[in-house]
């Protein structure tokens, strides 16, 4: 039976590794996207050239121009290609900007993860949903757990946290940003979808996401942005916490591996914390250091006292219960190695004007 895939966000960062692998499985791919992250971040943020790469390179790929928020399309759609899997990975990626178009961030975000699910509840429940979350949905909650600081970064002082955030953390009674908030939603009602109905999905809170394919900007895409501004000799800013502040960082076909892992496999309500482990972390400073590395540049950048609100000190995700449910998944893409990644795909990149 020929296998279908339908991948909202498709020209992103996740959404095109997906494309690309699953088509390497023997997918039929559709793709959803509207270039929306240039709206929302101007022509910088712009994802057409990842369009065009899409549609040059997989055969068969079918690429939709589509809103989520339109809720008759996104029923038509899915009651039309009727797909064996959902990756939904479209979103308003930044709570930098959220704050400032408040309606934009939660239509996008949440109601269109609702038009989503219930879409797929109405034509294809028994098709695996895949959701691509984030860490924002724990707010500043992770900032309460003791620190210690180190040269170079900050660290859990708790033993409870040394293989990092579980997925049991609270999601409550903390900051989220106005994006933290609307992936909430979206992230339990992908739970509720699983649970109330029965439907095979999965919420993936992710860490930092970041790889070759990443349109790096300032308020999203932290690798990707800091490797552009080493190149460009452009000054970097360091929003508070001394640079020490620490991210683990996972490539994005790691990610996409572990959606397929999933999908092979597929439990209903489900919540993973995906990210790159305590191997895969580094904290600003570091990742300078890595990027010099590999460009043989040195970093510019300003530090700037007032860290951005809800930011996280130390987040790296504990992968525990990722490994023992899918114990044939694993990192197999390393810190550095995708950080050289990064650096050779903005030498050869051609931005859009």
């Amino acid at each position: 039976m020929a296998k279908t895939l339908l991948v909202t966000g498709s020209s992103g960062l996740i959404g095109s590794e997906v494309c690309v692998y699953f088509a390497s499985l023997g997918y039929t791919v559709h793709g959803v996207d509207n270039n929306q992250r240039a709206v929302f971040f101007g022509p910088q943020g712009d994802t057409r050239w990842n369009q065009h790469r899409l549609v040059s390179d997989l055969k068969g790929f079918v690429h939709h121009e589509l809103d989520i928020r339109d809720r008759a399309g996104v029923l038509a759609l899915v009651q039309s290609v009727k797909p064996s899997v959902i990756v939904h990975t479209a979103a308003q990626p930044s709570h930098d900007r959220a704050a400032a178009i408040p309606f934009d961030d939660f239509d996008t975000n949440a109601v269109g993860t609702l038009n989503f699910l219930e879409a797929a509840r109405q034509a294809c429940p028994e098709s695996p949903f895949v959701h691509m979350s984030t860490n924002k949905v724990y707010g500043d909650a992770p900032n309460g757990i003791k620190l210690t600081e180190l040269a170079t970064r900050w660290d859990y002082a708790d033993p409870a946290y040394a293989h990092g955030i579980p997925e049991t953390f609270t999601i409550d009674q903390s900051k989220h940003s106005l994006f933290g908030a609307s992936k909430v939603a979206a992230d339990v009602m992908v739970q509720e979808y699983g649970r109330y109905f029965n439907l095979p999905t999965c919420a993936l809170r992710g860490g930092c996401l970041t790889g070759p394919n990443h349109s790096g900007v300032e308020l999203h895409g932290f690798l990707s942005y800091l490797v552009k501004c080493n190149l460009e000799g452009k000054e970097y800013r360091v929003f508070g916490y001394k640079g020490k502040q620490v991210r683990d960082n996972i490539h994005s076909l790691d990610v996409a591996r572990f959606m397929a892992a999933f999908v092979e496999n597929p439990r209903a309500g489900e919540v993973y914390n995906l990210g790159g482990g305590k191997a895969n972390s580094t904290s600003i400073l570091e990742a300078f250091k890595i990027a010099e590395k590999f460009t043989g540049k040195a970093q510019v950048f300003t530090y700037v006292d007032q860290n951005r609100a809800g930011d996280h000190i130390c987040y790296y995700s504990d992968l525990r219960k990722m490994r023992a449910h899918y114990p044939k998944w694993d990192i197999t893409q390393s810190l550095e190695e995708t950080i050289r990644q990064i650096v050779e795909a903005w030498k050869t990149r051609h931005q859009p004007a």
